[in-house]
């Protein structure tokens, strides 16, 4: 039924305007105003995602976005000059004191969350 649409993904934030001037000025993002205040991250050869306001927003408890870097360490220090506060976490997924966690058999990887608390994260 759908092998031949495109889908789109989105969230949900609580302040579209702290929101838009996140993604665009520390993350540097694309960003785009879509029809009722949703904005639009356009990001390389991907279909928009949506970014919706909501009044009783509640942060995910998961990464809603992932973005490939080609240096995790580097791209974590230029994102901290900017303020970004990398999370901290214990055990199988431990991180330093950077917030990067080196191993476990996955990948490096670093998480962070935007002003309306979802998760995001850079990893190599």
């Amino acid at each position: 039924m759908f092998k031949h649409t495109k889908a789109l993904s989105g969230f949900s934030v609580d302040d579209t305007e702290k929101a838009r001037k996140f993604y665009e000025e520390v993350l540097g993002l694309d960003v785009r105003e879509g029809a009722m205040g949703i904005l639009e991250l356009h990001i390389q050869d991907s279909n928009p995602i949506i970014v919706y306001p909501k009044e009783d927003h509640v942060p995910a408890t998961y990464t809603i976005l992932n973005f490939p870097v080609n240096d995790v360490e580097e791209t974590v220090d230029e994102l901290t000059k900017k303020g970004v506060t990398f999370e901290r976490y214990d055990g199988e997924i431990a991180t330093d004191e950077k917030g990067i966690c080196r191993g476990g058999g996955g990948p490096t990887i670093a998480w962070f969350k935007d002003p309306a608390g979802n998760i995001f994260s850079v990893l190599g």
